[in-house]
């Protein structure tokens, strides 16, 4: 469990984001302006997209998501629009193939069998980062990048808004009776590691149960990089879509779903329990038909789609 203020321990099942084990008209895409080859490597320019949890130096693109993984057969990836969430996205990094998916603590995850690539993101050394806190720190990290600081923000699971704009102003939160209150603090800044502390508090404070209240639903058919599947709730779980390919001839969309999970643990693309010739892709008019998305380790229904905006 995360390790609350003494203050919400009544609160306990409210403010955890995952909790357990257990499993729970197609669109016509318009032709595209224009595709990457198949195997391509796409060598950008790396400076549009920085991943600042990693040392300066430390990031190879030739590691980056859309260069490790290729799509299926007769399906390609879009070109990219420089610096948007959905291609700072597919450029993650990740470790080299073969790797454990690591605990907070160091350990392996008992079950190694979900994952196909760990995204190489640090998880912390607190039991904090499980799945849906996962999903708002790449959001946060993106816009962090990005410097639009006034956009980074997020509801508790009781409603208070914890917004970085107030932090970065020379505030810092404080649990009094059961709410938000900001006092001042001279170590609330706009730097990378403050950001970092203004998160552990997003962490203990908001979940599934919030986030899921934050987003805006949205039809599966219309489904893209950066929406969240998302099931809030005691338990509950979310998986972001952080890559997507196009087959041109059948509309088809096909997308990498990644996760953190309980206990807090590296965020990790999952495998496709579905299908031996997608793996690790999912496929968008498959799901639309059964209307579930079976993951590894949790089931969704296609109308758990949502999105930021």
């Amino acid at each position: 469990m995360k390790n609350l203020h003494p203050l919400y321990l009544i609160f306990f099942f409210i403010f955890t984001s995952c909790n357990g084990s257990k499993q729970q008209s197609v669109e016509t895409v318009n032709k595209p302006v224009s595709f990457t080859a198949e195997n391509e490597v796409i060598l950008a320019d790396s400076t549009v997209n920085s991943y600042s949890w990693l040392e300066e130096g430390n990031y190879s693109i030739q590691n980056a998501i859309r260069n490790q993984i290729a799509p299926p057969d007769g399906y390609q990836r879009k070109a990219g629009k420089p610096g948007n969430f959905a291609d700072w996205l597919s450029f993650l990094p990740l470790k080299a193939k073969g790797n454990p998916v690591l605990l907070f603590n160091g350990q392996e995850k008992s079950n190694q069998y979900a994952h196909f690539r760990i995204i190489d993101m640090d998880v912390g050394n607190r039991d904090l980062q499980q799945c849906a806190d996962a999903t708002m720190r790449l959001r946060a990290e993106y816009l962090y990048a990005v410097k639009k600081f006034d956009d980074i923000h997020f509801n508790f699971t009781n409603g208070d808004l914890a917004d970085f704009k107030t932090w970065r102003s020379g505030k810092k939160i404080s649990i009094s009776q059961n709410r938000l209150k900001w006092v001042s603090s001279t170590s609330s800044n706009t730097s990378y590691k403050s950001f970092k502390n203004y998160m552990q508090y997003i962490f203990m404070y908001a979940g599934t149960a919030s986030l899921s209240q934050e987003l805006k639903s949205k039809p599966f058919d219309q489904i893209n990089s950066g929406d969240i599947l998302i099931k809030g709730g005691f338990p509950g779980h979310a998986v972001i879509i952080v890559d997507m390919a196009f087959h041109q001839s059948s509309g088809d969309k096909v997308f990498l779903l990644a996760q953190s999970y309980m206990p807090a643990q590296e965020m990790h693309i999952l495998k496709n329990p579905n299908s031996s010739s997608l793996n690790p892709w999912y496929s968008m008019q498959d799901l639309a038909r059964s209307g579930t998305v079976r993951t590894p380790e949790w089931t969704f229904k296609t109308s758990d789609l949502k999105s930021w905006e």
